[in-house]
């Protein structure tokens, strides 16, 4: 008997435990959703910061790509090379690299235009030059196919008709094209009409005219 009371005296006290327990546990809000709330706040924050990290990176990279490219732009153009020694410790402004490499690429586009237009007096040159390799290549072969007819000599007479000729030509055309009002319309005039009336393939057609007007006279 004295078991059995003992035994029910502490399953009396674990009964009001337990419903003090749950009494209590009933009216305290859930922990879990608390420490929920608690961890979720943080990573919020670190969300926020890492944004805006990214952010500040990618400015930077920004700026850093600015920056080397001002860089390039001054070690590129030659005119940024700073001339005065007295200024040497300061940098140039970024307006002022801006504005030489602007100076720099009308200069540039000046002298390819130069050199287009060299490379185009050249190919002239060229084509004249071999006009004139192949008159003289049937020259040759007209010596070569006659060689009698080299004996004859011609007098001088001869050349100087055929000189009078290629002269009296040139001077027709020189005489309607040359106006001699001024000596810069002068100059003018005698460039032009260098360029039109004495290219290769006209002087090569005066002189076989000439020398076909010769020869009909002479024989």
């Amino acid at each position: 008997p004295a078991l059995f009371m003992e035994n029910a005296r502490k399953g009396s006290i674990v009964s009001r435990a337990n419903s003090i327990g749950s009494t209590s546990a009933s009216s305290v809000p859930n922990t879990d959703d608390e420490d929920s709330d608690y961890h979720q706040e943080p990573c919020k924050e670190s969300y926020k910061d890492q944004r805006r990290r990214a952010h500040t990176q990618a400015e930077q990279k920004r700026r850093d790509a600015i920056k080397k490219g001002y860089n390039d732009l001054q070690a590129i153009v030659p005119t940024c090379e700073q001339q005065d020694f007295s200024i040497s410790s300061q940098k140039l402004s970024k307006a002022i690299v801006l504005q030489k490499t602007i100076d720099y690429i009308q200069f540039l586009h000046k002298e390819k235009k130069k050199q287009e237009e060299e490379v185009s007096t050249l190919r002239k040159d060229v084509m004249a030059l071999k006009i004139m390799k192949v008159n003289y290549e049937q020259i040759v072969k007209a010596h070569q196919d006659n060689p009698n007819e080299g004996k004859n000599q011609v007098t001088d007479e001869v050349k100087f008709n055929v000189f009078q000729g290629i002269m009296d030509s040139l001077f027709q055309s020189f005489n309607a094209s040359v106006s001699v009002t001024s000596f810069q319309e002068l100059s003018a005039c005698v460039f032009s009409w260098i360029e039109e009336h004495c290219k290769p393939q006209t002087l090569r057609d005066v002189v076989i005219r000439v020398l076909h007007k010769v020869k009909s006279q002479l024989y």
